[in-house]
């Protein structure tokens, strides 16, 4: 015993530290010769950061001395994985539980901008019906030719107003782009994004189960849809490549670069990912070119002293819970990985997150925007309903001047706006859609901004609380909470002359995510969307049908089914690969003619250069090539088809990625054509 104290003292000795620290527990000190030297600097840590609770229920030396040393390698991990450490993290959270407490409103004393998207439609507008206007041009075109958008100081982060007098208007003029697709402007930033494509790295968020939706698989292995059974995941990284290839074609001549892809895991998706991945060859990408950064969930809180919970499970174990996807940052920051692609000649990082089935049928286009506009942040949106459940991109400005453009989450829109002089709160304006564009969680980040912002905050995002207490007193909790972040939150901290600006682009081309389980879906008011797997399936059949519409394509009206208690739209299911079109442009070079295609058909084109000319489509056609072979598709193509059959997702005997969907598809006839050999082909029925 004489040695172990020995021993324990000459550690302490040597990191300085008093050996009565511990005193105030008992069943530490008696156990301090357990630990290694950083270990006993940790339980210091934690005694002097109010924890010694988490001691009281210890063993005598010589009983579960394991467990005791593998509670301190969990500590060790928390502290590490979390700027500043434990100590930052607990001094946080006691200031937000204060907050809490006293009801203080993380947006006192700022005031939402209400007419933010209606600015910007009439904006866009203007433009559109330039030669209508004339007139109103000579009103205009003064204030208009004399704005600077890149000059900061008039864009006011990011509206500018220009006063007409003491009795007119405000005009208040944004940094955003409404997007109309198919048109010039989309067209040129299409062109653009594609030519800095391969400056971009991308980064999925992809921590979370499938729970939510009724499967218990990761959601980056569930169908994007049905025709072709081609998961989230390998749709993304199939996109991906075809965006490399189509850049590297336009900017021949130029160093190529591969683009970097990032999955951000957690302990629930990170195993399962690197299986998905290993076991299709990781869906055509080198291995090389994907990196996997997992997540680490921090320790949760008992009470507002920030006191850390136990593990009701495990004595010698703190509960932890996720700490939400804002800490991609970090996790970005400590990887070294952005250095990296700042020494390669990489310009963007480019974040999305795991079920949204459209998103890059707009990412050309608004990297195209973020490049042009020079934007240091530039998020997607969307057209957003009125309470819709979407966080609303919202310009704040504080009593004191400052401004702020931002993602409000929806829960907290509604009392902001009816707290600053808004009676109605979020509600639909006259276009029918709220004044609030909604954020899809898609962001555009200019590399070299970024990486200064994060050398100042390490990573770190602003963070919040969200106790659930016990009763009005507010001093005691129903269950243990945490500190959370979001992703979107990055520009809380940015300085006022950050470019912080915004893509809109119309909800059926870009936004179709897959979160709600049956259930919760069919309980969806009538209007707002599902959001679910059926929904999120029908969303791809209805954009590629426009998409070819727009094209001159004669592609029948959609008809209208129930499935899961939803009733949606179900257009013509055709579906194509990313490298067959990633553009309005490519779809434009490779359909021609008089095509038309009935409601009831499916369509799947799998090779890149595959042309369809005077096609007459009433049934099923499923058509591949190799890359050295050129296919002309046309003539009438007529057949019994696939027809949607409808299941009951309650049947556990049907998979669980098609119950969720209310319906699988039956293979009844079909053309189908393969082509492996070098040429040049015609399909002609």
């Amino acid at each position: 015993m004489a040695s172990t104290l020995e021993s324990t003292a000459e550690k302490l000795s040597k990191l300085g530290i008093n050996g009565g620290f511990a005193s105030s527990s008992p069943n530490l000190q008696k156990s301090l010769h357990l630990l290694s030297p950083h270990q006993i600097e940790l339980a210091k840590t934690l005694l002097e950061l109010g924890q010694t609770h988490l001691f009281e229920h210890w063993a005598e030396p010589g009983v579960e001395d394991d467990e005791k040393k593998a509670f301190f390698d969990q500590v060790a991990r928390l502290n590490s994985s979390y700027p500043g450490g434990l100590e930052s993290y607990i001094k946080t959270a006691r200031e937000l539980l204060a907050d809490s407490k006293a009801g203080k409103n993380p947006f006192d004393g700022f005031t939402p901008s209400p007419h933010y998207f209606l600015y910007t439609l009439l904006l866009n507008i203007r433009i559109q019906l330039w030669p209508l206007i004339r007139k109103a041009d000579r009103v205009w075109k003064p204030r208009i030719a004399s704005f600077n958008f890149m000059d900061i100081s008039q864009v006011g982060d990011p509206f500018v107003s220009s006063r007409i007098s003491s009795s007119a208007l405000s005009w208040q003029v944004p940094t955003g782009d409404v997007l109309t697709f198919g048109d010039d402007n989309f067209i040129k930033f299409e062109e653009t994004g594609i030519r800095e494509a391969q400056k971009a790295a991308f980064v999925l968020v992809a921590g979370g189960l499938g729970e939510r939706l009724g499967y218990n698989g990761i959601k980056v292995a569930l169908p994007r849809e049905t025709n072709t059974g081609t998961c989230f995941l390998q749709h993304y990284i199939e996109s991906i490549l075809a965006l490399q290839e189509a850049s590297h074609s336009l900017t021949q001549g130029e160093v190529q670069k591969k683009i970097p892809f990032v999955i951000m895991t957690s302990d629930d998706t990170h195993s399962c990912i690197i299986h998905l991945l290993e076991s299709n060859s990781y869906f055509g990408m080198e291995p090389t070119q994907v990196k996997l950064l997992k997540q680490e969930k921090v320790a949760c809180l008992d009470d507002n002293e920030a006191r850390l919970a136990v593990d009701p499970h495990n004595k010698y174990r703190i509960q932890t819970k996720p700490h939400g996807h804002g800490d991609v940052h970090s996790l970005l920051y400590s990887s070294g990985l952005l250095n990296v692609w700042r020494d390669a000649g990489l310009r963007w990082v480019l974040f999305f997150q795991d079920t949204n089935g459209l998103l890059f049928n707009a990412i050309p286009a608004a990297i195209g925007v973020s490049a042009t506009r020079q934007y240091h942040v530039n998020s997607l949106a969307v057209p957003r309903k009125a309470k819709e459940a979407i966080g609303g991109i919202t310009r704040l400005t504080h009593v004191d001047g400052r401004t702020m453009v931002i993602n409000v989450e929806y829960n907290q829109l509604d009392p902001l706006l009816r707290a600053t002089g808004h009676p109605d709160g979020d509600v639909n304006g006259e276009t029918g859609f709220s004044p609030f564009p909604g954020n899809i969680n898609q962001l555009i980040l200019e590399l070299g901004p970024y990486i200064e912002e994060l050398t100042k905050t390490k990573g770190g995002i602003k963070e919040f609380v969200n106790p659930k207490y016990k009763d009005a007193s507010k001093t005691s909790f129903k269950s243990s909470t945490r500190l959370e972040c979001m992703m979107q939150d990055y520009p809380k901290t940015l300085p006022p002359t950050a470019r912080v600006g915004f893509t809109v682009m119309d909800t059926w081309l870009a936004y179709a995510p897959v979160k709600n389980n049956p259930d919760d879906a069919a309980k969806v008011p009538k209007g707002n969307p599902y959001h679910s797997a059926t929904s999120g399936e029908m969303a791809i059949y209805r954009a590629n049908s426009l998409i070819l519409r727009k094209a001159g394509v004669q592609v029948a009206d959609p008809v209208q089914e129930v499935f899961n208690g939803q009733e949606v739209e179900v257009w013509p299911r055709v579906t194509w690969k990313p490298k067959w079109a990633l553009t309005y442009s490519d779809i434009k070079r490779k359909v021609n003619g008089n095509c038309s295609i009935s409601q009831r058909s499916t369509m799947v084109i799998k090779g890149r250069n595959i042309f369809v000319e005077d096609l007459s489509l009433d049934g099923a056609l499923v058509i591949d090539a190799i890359e050295d072979a050129e296919v002309k598709v046309g003539g009438s193509v007529q057949n019994k088809g696939w027809i949607l059959e409808k299941v009951d997702y309650k049947d556990t005997s049907i998979p669980e990625e098609l119950r969720i969907r209310g319906f699988r598809v039956e293979k009844i006839e079909e053309l189908e054509k393969n082509y492996s050999e070098p040429g040049k082909f015609s399909l002609k029925p």
